[in-house]
């Protein structure tokens, strides 16, 4: 007999919602949503949802909690990530979620999220025998997995999300260059284990997980008429690719950005200092390709349902 189940992954920057249907032997996914929620922002570097924040979350799940209804799901998964799991007022926006929807909310550990990413990754790419580096850009965290078909050999997540770096370090539009350089140097930093780990394990692939990569991913394609469906769940991007978009983007401001073909409101804004993350890892660590992986958290919990490991 079969089920239907519902993801939620509750991210600094977007909401998401996955549908899946499970006959036992197989799990076909029905329905993908996403909302651009923005709990982080504006509170996000002091640790706090603000109250309009709150508003836009409660509105979201209502919205899920319909759609959900309507295809007559019974199980749900609804996972928190870096906002809410830094948040000091956490527990009232998981008591109004309840409170008004009826979703219980778990808020998991970034050494969790980055599992699950790698899972989704994983069960997307044939990652070969050899090593990668799976890169998840989050709004709050960015989880970092070296692994490959088989096994992690190494993982983090750190706290350095790009809505925490846009409100950081980008106050003007296109962004100055002095805020780059500020940037670059809170990078060097905060990045030596990640560095240290890239020296240790030598991964020659960047897998870039949904979010950043996927509109990346989405320019590149549009200026290279490559037709995208969305059923694929690897996209195409190179590291020539990247760096042109990287160039494009640098010296436009909003209004610019958004004239990009490929270019979506919902990354608009931190795509400046996403690209400056993931050049700052270019330059330290020589990598042979890039790939884009459209499975990321939600798809890994998908995976981990038919295969549970530990927490």
């Amino acid at each position: 007999m079969s089920r239907k189940l519902a993801i939620i992954d509750l991210g600094t920057n977007t909401f998401h919602l996955l549908i899946a249907n499970d006959t036992g032997e197989h799990m076909t996914i029905v329905h993908r949503e996403r909302l651009a929620v923005k709990i982080g922002m504006g509170g996000i570097n002091e640790k706090k949802i603000l109250p309009e924040a709150i508003d836009r979350a409660v509105l979201a799940m209502q919205s899920f909690k319909n759609t959900m209804d309507k295809m007559k799901v019974q199980e749900v998964y609804a996972f928190g990530t870096s906002a809410l799991r830094n948040a000091t007022n956490a527990e009232e926006v998981l008591t109004e979620i309840k409170s008004i929807t009826g979703i219980d909310v778990e808020i998991i550990s970034g050494e969790r999220e980055a599992d699950f990413i790698y899972r989704g990754a994983a069960s997307a790419l044939d990652l070969g025998s050899e090593k990668s580096l799976i890169l998840d850009i989050g709004g709050g965290s960015v989880e970092f997995i070296i692994g490959n078909n088989k096994e992690i050999f190494w993982k983090a997540s750190l706290d350095i999300g790009a809505q925490k770096l846009l409100e950081k370090f980008q106050k003007n539009d296109p962004i100055h260059a002095e805020e780059i350089a500020a940037l670059e140097e809170y990078l060097s930093a905060e990045l030596i284990p990640v560095y240290d780990a890239l020296k240790k394990h030598k991964p020659k692939t960047l897998v870039g997980s949904s979010g950043t990569f996927d509109t990346l991913s989405d320019i590149f394609c549009t200026k290279h008429h490559i037709l995208k469906t969305p059923e694929e769940v690897e996209t195409a991007l190179s590291l020539e690719g990247f760096y042109e978009i990287f160039h494009d983007i640098l010296p436009k401001n909003r209004k610019e950005r958004m004239e990009i073909p490929g270019m979506i409101e919902m990354r608009v804004d931190m795509i400046v200092v996403a690209c400056c993350l993931i050049r700052h890892i270019l330059k330290n660590h020589s990598f042979d390709r890039i790939r884009v992986s459209t499975y990321a958290l939600k798809e890994g919990v998908l995976a981990w349902l038919r295969k549970p490991i530990s927490a």
